[in-house]
């Protein structure tokens, strides 16, 4: 026979807060909504709200955001008192062109977030934290490239969302070492660098899933430095 409950349990509501990331200014911002209902009435928090009866958890996460981002996973649940029993299943964006966001909404840097509602600054930089990995082990990166890119504007997306320099020549050689990361279109760029230098390569992404060997961030926790001539 089962076990009265010793105890009688409060209803717990279920949301969604999506923390989309996308490169603007060579920057990486974080979508940031005004809320207009309670809880936190008035306060900037991150694009969410509660679960309709007929909807699956991500289709609740893309319709909060207004649009299909590029790429959506789950990141993480949150919950507790200071909550008021009201649970939050977060999910991760990468909204490379998103039309023009909703009333109450606009992107900021995600280094210079204004103060956020509840825990959403810590779920944003949970969030960016799984993005900076996803970029390590993931060929997602090429989602805010577009359609044809060069290895330098690859690049600048991975020092934009990592936040750090990396060697121009090695990390041209460890994307073109890792197999199916990209491709080559057989075309260049119109017109060469700034300093009229020769044309660039234009690239697409390969079919790699995976990246193997990953690009590791410089200092990555739990890694050895890398002291191979290949190093950042």
């Amino acid at each position: 026979m089962m076990e009265e409950l010793p105890h009688r349990y409060a209803p717990v509501a279920v949301t969604v807060d999506v923390v989309a990331l996308t490169i603007r200014d060579r920057r990486l911002q974080v979508l940031v909504a005004e809320r207009d209902a309670g809880p936190y009435a008035g306060s900037r928090a991150l694009p969410g709200g509660f679960i309709r009866p007929e909807e699956e958890l991500a289709e609740a996460a893309v319709r909060e955001l207004g649009a299909r981002p590029a790429h959506l996973e789950q990141l993480a649940s949150y919950g507790g008192p200071g909550r008021m029993r009201v649970l939050s299943v977060s999910y991760l964006a990468f909204v490379p062109h998103l039309p023009r966001p909703r009333a109450g909404a606009a992107w900021h840097p995600a280094d210079d977030l204004p103060p956020l509602a509840s825990d959403h600054a810590r779920i944003v930089a949970d969030g960016v934290e799984r993005a900076r990995a996803k970029l390590e082990y993931t060929p997602l990166a090429s989602a805010f490239a577009g359609d044809t890119f060069t290895i330098s504007e690859l690049r600048q997306i991975y020092e934009t969302v990592w936040g750090t320099r990396l060697h121009p020549g090695n990390f041209h050689r460890k994307v073109l070492s890792v197999p199916g990361f990209v491709e080559g279109t057989g075309a260049t760029t119109r017109t060469g660098g700034v300093r009229g230098g020769p044309r660039a390569r234009l690239y697409r992404a390969g079919d790699a899933r995976l990246l193997h060997p990953p690009l590791l961030r410089p200092g990555s926790a739990g890694t050895a430095p890398d002291r191979s001539p290949g190093r950042w």
